[in-house]
């Protein structure tokens, strides 16, 4: 089997981000399970913050070695938020002829990082972008507003890119669909009639905005959550928040929240690190989440990567509808919504029947999310000489 470098962005100086960490070990732990060599490549920006960034560092080198890859981290160091267009010089963990053999032995670079370095890039025989924000990608390269380099093969995990009278262009690329990857190995099946609360896990105002010369609009899950936030008064179902909250206006408006019925926690304290995160998702009775304005109007029948590791749990799940699919179900385990008034309806179904719906969330997770077919389906199209063999 091939040895495979991953590219992930923006890891290692997020120690608080459980979730955010097992985005990019379900690939891992995919291409492991297929027998394949698997090395992380990341960039890690300094500040000059040295106490802070070698706790960062100790932290994410006891995560990564926790899950088969001690020895196999390639960490190199940038001081700007532009990308070099250069090779890295400066590297942790690995020297640099380390990490520089790794890439000339390397089969396939998959990477997730849109601004990586292109001399970087081309040290791979081969390449392949992953696209995790369908739509909004593709915004900003046909406007302009990121510069990717050019890859040998380009993935997405939505269905709407560059479909035929869809919304989002294919900015000239031949985009392979992809599912979000959870490996079932390590997200078994947890079922509990007594956990209680829908829950979910978020940043709450990340700051960002689509703009260009024909609309401007703020694409937040704070925005997304807030067209929501008399919901409770819809259900008697517990309906639970865990956000990542910073400054003083995301604490009042969390706090405004808490006022409308809802329960709120800080992300910092249920789902702070990996093992976290999976604890807190696995206590739930499921997921209610709100999607970013760009997946809604852009029409990407984009599900999270969050949400497969609920229905992963067996946690039924109750979502905003971001476009047509042709695979995501309504009413089996997966609730699609509209408006409040159909979410409130959703948590009746599920709670009429529970066992029922978390039975049907394993079983989509299983069909249609296993990293193994997600990876497997990568390899088979970008590596032409590789036979990876994915159990059902």
């Amino acid at each position: 089997m091939p040895t495979v470098v991953i590219a992930p962005f923006n890891v290692a100086s997020f120690p608080e981000g459980g979730g955010h960490f097992w985005v990019y070990l379900q690939y891992v732990l995919g291409l492991q399970l297929l027998g394949c060599e698997v090395y992380w490549l990341e960039a890690f920006r300094t500040k000059g913050r040295t106490e802070q960034e070698e706790a960062a560092l100790a932290t994410f080198r006891a995560r990564t070695d926790a899950y088969g890859l001690r020895g196999k981290v390639i960490l190199y160091l940038t001081h700007s938020k532009k990308p070099s267009p250069g090779l890295p010089t400066e590297y942790l963990v690995m020297s640099r002829e380390e990490a520089e053999a790794v890439y000339e032995r390397a089969d396939l670079l998959l990477n997730f990082h849109y601004a990586i370095s292109p001399a970087l890039l081309a040290r791979f025989r081969r390449t392949a972008l992953v696209d995790i924000d369908p739509g909004l990608l593709q915004f900003w390269i046909s406007r302009g507003q990121i510069s990717v380099p050019p890859h040998d093969f380009y993935f997405t995990i939505a269905e709407g890119v560059g479909r035929l009278g869809g919304r989002i262009p294919d900015c000239g690329l031949q985009w392979c669909p992809i599912r979000p990857a959870v490996c079932l190995e390590h997200w078994p099946y947890w079922f509990d009639p007594r956990c209680e609360a829908f829950t979910t896990v978020s940043i709450w105002d990340s700051g960002d905005w689509v703009r260009d010369d024909a609309e401007t609009y703020e694409n937040t899950k704070r925005l997304a959550f807030l067209e929501y936030a008399d919901l409770p008064r819809l259900t008697s179902q517990p309906l639970e928040l865990a956000l990542f909250l910073r400054k003083d206006h995301e604490l009042a408006e969390g706090k405004e929240m808490e006022r409308r019925g809802w329960r709120i926690r800080h992300s910092r304290e249920v789902a702070g690190t990996p093992e976290a995160y999976q604890a807190y998702l696995q206590r739930s009775r499921g997921e209610f989440s709100c999607a970013k304005a760009s997946y809604v109007k852009l029409r990407t029948a984009w599900v999270s990567d969050r949400t497969v590791c609920y229905l992963a749990s067996g946690k039924p799940v109750v979502v905003q509808d971001t476009g047509p699919s042709s695979f995501l179900p309504h009413g089996e385990g997966m609730f699609r919504f509209t408006t409040p008034a159909q979410a409130a309806d959703a948590f009746e179904a599920i709670n009429a029947d529970y066992e029922r719906h978390c039975r049907a969330a394993r079983k989509l997770a299983e069909t249609c999310f296993d990293a193994k077919q997600v990876v497997g389906r990568i390899l088979s199209h970008a590596l032409h000489d590789v036979r990876a063999e994915v159990n059902a």
